[in-house]
């Protein structure tokens, strides 16, 4: 060939034949998994969402409920039987929502998609149940907290003691997990409490914990770990304002008890 020739230009093809052909295959895959779904779904669908639009959660049992919030983990398929499985296995909706992802996982036809809303709705629950009391005086917006304890600890399956520190106008300033234990028993460590109520420079705290079983009644140990942190708070001039036990469907105050 010589080599001073100029050479013809070289067209190349505007897009790889390789990515259209692997375009194209996905094009297809996709219309037909959306024809294998049938329609009495979507129709299914629609009537459930136009039915909360119209008359919101109050118009709908738990497990259509539940169907709303699994309609986007599985998007093609009828999710009633595992929204009657859950409810059934669980109890209702709350105790669907916060159960764990490990005892979730073992109901049928729950992956990690439908772990993954639940736990979305989950948190967005709680989030907003936090938002109307942190940073606002507690002893001026009591149902507001009662209604955020309930929130994140009545369908918990374990123990959990929670401590909510307050500054000297009674504004919740922190909410934090000091311990987790079984279904009958937490680990309490007063000289903990006291230490991080130092470090946040409260003057007051309520403590709150849950009982599994759904019965708020104080046990003795419960009476005798109240009056431990109530002496070491004493000894550092901070107030214990209450000691709440959230059951399912009530709470039992220390103080209205009392027992404080």
């Amino acid at each position: 060939m010589d080599m001073n020739q100029p050479s013809e230009p070289t067209t190349l093809p505007l897009f790889d034949p390789a990515v259209l052909d692997h375009r194209a295959a996905n094009s297809a895959r996709s219309a037909r998994v959306s024809k294998a779904t049938p329609s009495y779904i979507s129709d299914h669908r629609a009537r459930l969402r136009e039915r909360f639009l119209q008359g919101g959660a109050a118009a709908m049992p738990d497990y259509e409920l539940l169907e709303l919030v699994l309609f986007r983990a599985i998007p093609r398929q009828d999710v009633k039987p595992i929204a009657r499985r859950l409810i059934d296995h669980f109890g209702d909706f709350n105790r669907v929502l916060s159960a764990s992802p490990t005892r979730l996982s073992e109901i049928d036809g729950v992956g990690n998609a439908v772990i993954t809303e639940l736990k979305i709705v989950e948190a967005a629950a709680q989030r907003m149940a936090r938002a109307k009391v942190m940073q606002r005086p507690v002893l001026s917006g009591w149902q507001a907290l009662l209604d955020y304890c309930h929130t994140s600890m009545a369908h918990r399956e374990v123990e959990q003691l929670r401590v909510l520190y307050l500054d000297r106008r009674n504004v919740l300033i922190a909410d934090e997990e000091q311990a987790r234990g079984t279904v009958d028993h937490v680990p309490v460590y007063p000289r903990e409490i006291i230490r991080r109520a130092l470090e946040l420079n409260a003057s007051a705290l309520i403590l709150v914990h849950n009982h599994p079983s759904g019965d708020p009644t104080p046990s003795d140990s419960d009476i005798a770990m109240t009056a431990q942190i109530v002496r070491a708070a004493d000894s550092m001039g901070i107030t214990i304002h209450d000691h709440l036990i959230i059951g399912r469907s009530r709470e039992l105050s220390f103080r209205s008890e009392g027992l404080l």
